[in-house]
């Protein structure tokens, strides 16, 4: 089936490529806020069975910000044309929070491309619009400074912040080096996000994982992901706020690494780079 027409993304993603040639090709998106670095401890495990891209969003992790608004099909079609460059027809996909709302739309949209579906601490539709186009506004005007204690509260639980402190600064630091335009344009692609009519349209194998105590996305949120992809699983991190990859590694990696392993056991076609 031919993929859909997609929107042309502004520029192009910076992405890092690492892992075994030749191994299927496992895309990694980044939450808000984070660089790739926020799949670090995942890496080793991933590494030992796929050929690993991590995409930066516009504005973070040294990727250009993106001129004009952004919409979540953009940042999509910004992966697909990444996928395009490396030669790479299909591939499985993790994301994180904003990662996974893009990974939603691509399987929705693009789903001959995207061979196994992994969403961690995301949400389909995340109102009111509003706070999200406030925010934008207040990074334009103020910096991130303004809002990163506010933020970085939510990615961590308190009793993580207490016994990682040097991991909660280094997140917070990453916050307020990411461009202000790239993250505002984020933001108002979250205010104008609705993917719950696509997903039952998803036919990836598709994992949801949740932390228990995320303000962010709580586990309602992937409760509603999980109950509307056909044959989609939920998983619920105990003790983890927003960023469970980082503060509870090895069950998020566990759990990604079972599903993703299984999904490529049974998928002759999931893609490779030319």
């Amino acid at each position: 089936m031919p993929e859909p027409a997609r929107p042309a993304a502004p520029l192009a993603l910076a992405a890092q490529v690492t892992g075994p040639p030749g191994a299927p090709v496992l895309v990694l998106g980044n939450s808000l806020g984070t660089s790739a670095e926020v799949w670090d401890r995942q890496l080793p495990a991933f590494a030992e069975s796929f050929r690993l891209v991590r995409y930066e969003l516009p504005g973070h992790g040294g990727c250009a910000a993106w001129p004009g608004r952004y919409t979540i099909a953009a940042l999509g079609a910004g992966v697909l044309d990444l996928l395009d460059s490396l030669g790479v027809a299909r591939a499985g996909y993790c994301g994180i929070s904003l990662g996974g709302m893009i990974g939603m739309w691509l399987a929705a949209n693009a789903p001959g491309r995207i061979a196994a579906l992994g969403l961690v601490c995301t949400a389909a539709h995340l109102p009111p619009a509003g706070d999200w186009l406030d925010r934008a506004r207040r990074v334009r005007t103020a910096g991130l400074a303004s809002i990163s204690a506010a933020v970085v509260s939510r990615w961590f639980t308190p009793a993580y912040a207490a016994t990682e402190p040097a991991v909660v600064a280094r997140f917070l630091a990453g916050l307020e080096r990411t461009d202000p335009d790239g993250y505002a344009g984020c933001c108002e692609a979250i205010a104008d996000m609705d993917l719950r009519g696509g997903l039952p349209a998803i036919t990836a194998p598709t994992l949801v994982i949740s932390g228990a105590d995320d303000p962010a996305t709580p586990p309602e949120c992937g409760a509603v992901i999980a109950s509307r992809i056909p044959g989609a699983r939920l998983e619920v991190i105990p003790g983890a706020a927003h960023l469970a990859a980082i503060s509870a590694p090895d069950l998020v990696t566990t759990a990604l690494r079972r599903h993703l392993s299984a999904a490529a056991a049974s998928d002759a076609g999931w893609g490779h780079e030319r």
